[in-house]
C-alpha cells in the first residue's frame, strides 16, 4: 500500500465521502484511511494498492482536485525537510539509488545519500507551491521552492507539461478572513493525477444549448452519476428527465441514456426561454442537441412523453441505473394524468383533440412509485439515485422512503435555504424478489410545497416584526421628557 494525499475542492463537503466510496467500490479498490475524514479539512491521507488505483479514482471524481503521492508531512517547515530527506529511502529502485558517502565526496550529513536512477537525470520537472486560505507572492513562492535544492533533481526545469511534477502544500485552516501566521499542516509529494473538476466548466449550463428553469448544474449531475456507478455500456433511465442534465453526465461516462417526462412542452423545447433577454427558443433546441453539442449523441437513445404513475415499460425491462430529480411542487408542479370529477366521460367527437387533464401527484405517492419501479426494473446490485426535499428542522432519517428490496447506502445534504434542504439518496437493489408489501410511506413528507412557502412567509413576517420592534424601541428611547408644571 502506498500513501497518497487526496486534495478536494472545499465545497459540497457532505458529498465527498459517498462519492469516493462509490468510485472505489465501482473499481473494486481497497482504500485505507490514515486519518478519519473531516469536513473541516480539504484533504484526506489514505493508502491505496498502487498508482493505477489512484488514477482510476481521479478519472471519475468531481470533488477531487488532485492526487499526490505523499513523500513527507509535518507541522513545521524544518521538520518537513527532515522528514522528506528520510522518506527518500522509500523510493530506492523507483526514483533513486543509494550510494556511499565517499562516492559523493560530501561532508554535510543533512544531504541525502541518493542519486537518480540512470535516465532519470534527463526527465524534466517542476515544483508547485499551493497554499490554502493564505496568499503568497510569486517571489515568496520561489523562495519556498529553493528550500528544496537538496533534492537530486538534475533534469531541466519545465513549467508546462514536465515529466515529473512535485507539489508543496501549506494548509492554513478554512477561514480565509483570519488565517494563522504559520500553517497547521505541510505536505510534499509527487503529483499523480488531477480530478475531473474541468467537467464543471466544460458542461456548464451557461454554455449549454438547451436548458430549463430546473436544469441540474453540471457538478451535481456528475455527483449523481458517480453515486449510480455508471460505466460504459450501462443502460440509464431518468423518469423525470426535464432538460436532460443527468443524461448528459451519464453519457459522458459511457452510459446509454433514456428519459421520460410528463411535460410535453419541455421535451419539445416549447417552454418559455430560461435565459435572460431571450424571448423565443431557437428551433434546434432539444435534449438531442445537447448530446450533439458534447459529442455523445451515440449514447442517446431517446426521451418519451409519459406519466410516470402509469405503467410504460414491459415487466422484464431492466436498467443498470435509475437517476432522477423529481419535482417537489415549488418551481415545477407535481402532476399526473387524472381528473377530480366523478363519472367523467368523453364523447368520440372530442376524443381526437383531447388533452388529458392533470391532478396533483403527491410526494408520498410519487416516491412510492419510484421505489416500486426501481425494485422491479433495476438489475440486482445496481443503484437508484434521487433527490428528496426536507424541512431541515423537521428532518429525521425515519422519514426517508424505504423498500424491502432496496438498501440505502448514501445520504448527502445540499442546503437550499436556512429552512430547507434536499438530500441525495442512493439505494442499492439487494433482492430480486418483489415482496407483496407496500412501500413504507408513513413518514414521507406530504406537503413540502406548503411548508416551504409557509416557512418563507414566517421568516419575512418575523423580520418585519423585528424591524417594527426596533423602530418602536428607538422611538421610545428618543422621546424627551416633558416639563411638568
Amino acid at each position: 500500500m502506498t500513501r497518497y494525499l487526496l486534495w478536494f475542492a472545499h465545497e459540497l463537503v457532505d458529498f465527498r465521502y459517498p462519492e469516493i466510496l462509490s468510485i472505489t467500490s465501482m473499481f473494486n479498490i481497497s482504500i485505507k484511511f490514515i486519518e478519519k475524514p473531516s469536513s473541516q479539512k480539504p484533504y484526506w491521507i489514505v493508502e491505496l494498492p498502487d498508482e493505477e488505483s489512484a488514477r482510476k479514482i481521479a478519472s471519475r471524481s468531481i470533488s477531487l482536485k488532485s492526487c499526490i503521492e505523499l513523500w513527507a508531512r509535518a507541522k513545521t517547515g524544518l521538520q518537513l525537510h527532515e522528514n522528506l530527506k528520510q522518506s527518500l529511502k522509500n523510493f530506492q529502485g523507483k526514483w533513486l539509488v543509494p550510494v556511499k558517502w565517499k562516492e559523493l565526496d560530501i561532508s554535510d550529513s543533512h544531504i541525502c545519500p541518493f542519486i537518480l536512477l540512470e535516465g532519470m537525470e534527463e526527465k524534466s520537472f517542476k515544483i508547485e507551491v499551493e497554499t490554502f486560505c493564505k496568499h503568497f507572492s510569486m517571489s515568496e513562492k520561489i523562495e519556498k521552492i529553493e528550500a528544496f535544492n537538496y533534492l537530486p533533481l538534475q533534469g531541466p526545469v519545465k513549467l508546462k507539461n514536465p515529466d515529473v511534477t512535485l507539489s508543496y502544500i501549506e494548509f492554513y485552516g478554512t477561514d480565509p478572513n483570519n488565517p494563522p501566521d504559520l500553517p497547521y499542516d505541510l505536505f510534499f509529494g509527487r503529483w499523480v493525477a488531477e480530478g475531473q473538476r474541468d467537467l464543471i466548466q466544460q458542461y456548464s449550463l451557461k454554455k449549454r444549448k438547451f436548458i430549463g428553469n430546473t436544469s441540474m448544474d453540471a457538478q451535481l449531475s456528475f455527483l449523481m452519476v458517480n453515486q449510480a456507478q455508471v460505466t460504459p455500456g450501462h443502460l440509464v433511465l431518468d423518469p423525470f428527465v426535464g432538460s436532460g442534465s443527468v443524461l448528459v453526465a451519464a453519457a459522458h461516462f459511457g452510459g446509454h441514456v433514456w428519459g421520460s417526462d410528463i411535460d410535453y412542452m419541455m421535451l419539445h423545447a416549447r417552454t418559455r426561454p430560461t435565459r435572460v433577454g431571450h424571448k423565443t427558443r431557437s428551433k434546434d433546441e432539444s435534449i438531442r442537441s445537447n448530446m450533439t453539442q458534447y459529442g455523445v449523441q451515440s449514447q442517446y437513445l431517446d426521451v418519451v412523453v409519459s406519466d410516470f404513475s402509469l405503467p410504460l415499460w414491459r415487466d422484464h425491462m431492466q436498467f443498470d441505473a435509475i437517476i432522477t430529480d423529481p419535482p417537489y411542487g415549488v418551481r415545477e408542479p407535481t402532476e399526473k394524468i387524472g381528473i377530480d370529477r366523478e363519472n367523467y366521460t368523453l364523447s368520440e367527437e372530442h376524443l381526437i383533440n383531447h388533452i388529458p387533464s392533470k391532478v396533483d401527484y403527491g410526494l408520498p405517492h410519487m416516491y412510492g412509485d419510484l421505489m416500486t419501479f426501481a425494485a422491479k426494473h433495476l438489475h440486482k446490485s445496481h443503484r437508484f439515485v434521487c433527490w428528496y426535499p426536507v424541512i431541515r428542522d423537521e428532518y429525521d432519517e425515519s422519514m426517508l422512503p424505504s423498500h424491502p428490496c432496496l438498501k440505502l447506502v448514501a445520504n448527502s445534504e445540499q442546503i437550499l435555504t436556512k429552512l430547507t434542504a434536499r438530500r441525495l439518496l442512493t439505494y442499492e437493489k439487494i433482492s430480486e424478489g418483489i415482496p407483496n408489501v407496500p412501500v413504507d410511506l408513513d413518514n414521507v413528507i406530504s406537503n413540502f410545497r406548503n411548508k416551504y412557502f409557509a416557512a418563507g412567509e414566517m421568516t419575512r413576517r418575523q423580520k418585519k416584526e423585528k424591524q417594527s420592534d426596533e423602530i418602536n424601541s428607538n422611538t421610545e428611547t428618543n422621546i424627551k421628557p416633558q416639563n411638568v408644571t
